[in-house]
């Protein structure tokens, strides 16, 4: 992933290279990452799945009662 790449990248030579602060912050990253977007993936694709579905059902209530809502808001003429 991107921590992975951003260690190679300062292994490479590049912000001090290894043994330095910015390679210890990059390892650390990459250490704790790879678990979290393990155990976060899952969880985050069915939050967006649930996510589409709600503004699927809204869209179709707000086209269906966009006068009414514009009433109750105060946004028509």
């Amino acid at each position: 992933g991107a921590w992975d790449n951003a260690k190679k990248y300062i292994e490479a030579g590049h912000h001090g290279g290894k043994g330095s602060d910015a390679h210890k912050a990059a390892v650390v990253g990459d250490t704790v990452g790879d678990p979290f977007k393990d155990t976060c993936g899952p969880s985050l694709n069915i939050l967006i799945k649930l996510m589409s579905m709600v503004s699927i059902v809204f869209a179709g209530l707000i086209v269906k009662y966009a006068p009414a809502i514009g009433t109750w808001l105060n946004i028509t003429k």
